[in-house]
């Protein structure tokens, strides 16, 4: 954690590098170093938050921000007209969040903890809700890749917004499950829960406003260079979206994830890594489709290797998890499958 607030140089200097007008390159590699702290400060936030407001919306606080983030850099792609970009950056939070995120909370706190536990009922629930997430997300890409082109016409964009309203809907109504109808699922003992706030709740919320407000700029600095990157260094823009973009918006989760699965604190983890996956699914991505028709209108529509990755990815996240605990093999068996999708897109 303390190298991510010496990270924090790199926010003034990207400032400089574009009142000098830095070439489009080194914008977007030093936007990438100032955006990765600005998260992490951001995960910080939500955690002294969270021993205001307790785990579960501590959690829940994280995963809103920390994909905010990913909004913001996924809203500027979209007015630059970077579709496949986005769309990848889309399936690539899902895939870091239930691979990476989850495996390495899980191997980190394995190799302090023999065994975890967490609450089998609340991964039950956020499982299935995330399997119903991910076949409302490919239904409109495998309508396109199963129908003849020809019969495609205008209207499959109106399936795109329909299908966006549906997961907007189904997010609202997780969160009145979540937090009034059925909270005694989400129920914690948070005696248990150790340590004590550093922050004032007020500092953590101003740090939390200031910290989304630079990575709105230095987001704007990384969207300019991508194609610069892409061609510079002979990467695909599906690399770019789905791997190297989550792993920069989603610092806050990683770093906090694996901070509580190493505290013993696996509900929290669980709750940032499948929390945040859901957030992306069913509301950064209706929002984005909605604010796509300001521009071009972007439909819900993802390359086959992408569709496969996305429900192995959840498949496999939910065969780990679903006995209520979890050890650091099966952390290693999630980003075992995490690298394997990452080199098979390197190579794209």
């Amino acid at each position: 954690m303390k190298i991510l607030k010496y990270m924090l140089i790199f926010v003034p200097i990207s400032f400089i590098a574009e009142f000098m007008h830095a070439s489009p390159s080194i914008m977007f590699v030093l936007a990438a170093l100032s955006i990765i702290p600005l998260a992490g400060l951001m995960g910080e936030g939500t955690e002294e938050i969270s021993f205001y407001s307790g785990p579960k919306i501590g959690g829940f606080l994280n995963g809103t921000f920390g994909n905010a983030t990913e909004l913001i850099i996924s809203f500027f792609a979209l007015k630059e007209g970077l579709f496949e970009v986005v769309k990848s950056s889309i399936a690539g939070s899902v895939i870091g969040n239930v691979l990476l995120v989850l495996g390495a909370s899980m191997l980190a706190g394995g190799l302090k903890f023999k065994v975890q536990t967490f609450n089998k009922k609340v991964v039950e629930v956020s499982s299935s809700m995330l399997l119903f997430a991910v076949i409302g997300l490919c239904i409109p890409a495998l309508f396109t890749h199963t129908v003849d082109p020809s019969l495609l016409n205008t209207r499959y964009e109106g399936l795109s917004i329909f299908v966006a309203i549906i997961m907007f809907i189904i997010y609202i109504l997780s969160l009145v499950f979540s937090f009034f109808t059925h909270k005694h699922i989400y129920t914690i003992n948070t005696e248990e829960e150790g340590g004590t706030a550093k922050w004032s709740l007020k500092k953590a919320i101003l740090v939390l406003v200031v910290a989304t407000v630079l990575i709105a700029i230095e987001s704007e600095f990384l969207v300019s260079g991508i194609e610069s990157v892409t061609h510079s260094l002979g990467l695909s823009e599906f690399f770019v979206g789905i791997i190297l973009i989550p792993i920069i918006g989603n610092a806050a989760e990683h770093s906090t994830a694996i901070v509580m699965a190493m505290k013993n604190k696996m509900d929290v983890a669980l709750e940032i890594a499948i929390g945040s996956s859901l957030q992306i699914i069913l509301f950064v991505t209706p929002v984005l489709i909605f604010l796509s028709l300001l521009f071009t209108p972007m439909s819900i529509e993802f390359n086959e290797f992408e569709l496969i990755a996305l429900i192995v990815a959840v498949l496999i996240a939910n065969r780990v998890s679903n006995d209520g605990e979890s050890n650091w093999l099966e952390g290693v068996q999630l980003l075992a499958v995490y690298a394997i999708i990452g080199a098979s897109f390197f190579i794209l």
